[in-house]
């Protein structure tokens, strides 16, 4: 899966201490070792989307939007980064791009609440 090294470390071993930081609540440093993994495999959405979602929390929402943007392009059909690049452009000003991703990841995952709340708030009344 993620074979290539960077200072003795694979992607996926970079990767994994990032999620790691992620989920202890220490967005700085998973964004600095998720970004050591994008060097290695720079076309792994799953990469992408967990530094997007470092970025994000670290409040850098245009490189999260970036990094989500990149995932989509890698796997159009991941709902959820379709989400989470709708809220990185909305949150960028982008509310006319927010729409469209919001509308596509309802569209593949239709019972995910999240999705609908956001596009609601969004489209306003």
């Amino acid at each position: 899966m993620y074979s290539r090294h960077l200072q003795g470390q694979t992607a996926y071993d970079l990767f994994s201490r990032g999620l790691g930081f992620l989920q202890g609540g220490h967005p700085h440093q998973a964004a600095m070792v998720l970004s050591l993994a994008k060097l290695i495999e720079p076309e792994k959405a799953s990469i992408r989307v967990a530094l997007g979602r470092a970025l994000f929390m670290t409040g850098r929402m245009a490189r999260a939007r970036r990094e989500f943007a990149k995932a989509v392009q890698i796997n159009p059909s991941d709902d959820w980064a379709h989400f989470a690049l709708a809220l990185a452009c909305e949150r960028t000003g982008q509310r006319a791009r927010a729409l469209g991703h919001l509308k596509l990841a309802l569209a593949m995952h239709p019972d995910q609440a999240d999705y609908g709340r956001a596009l609601r708030r969004l489209a306003g009344p």
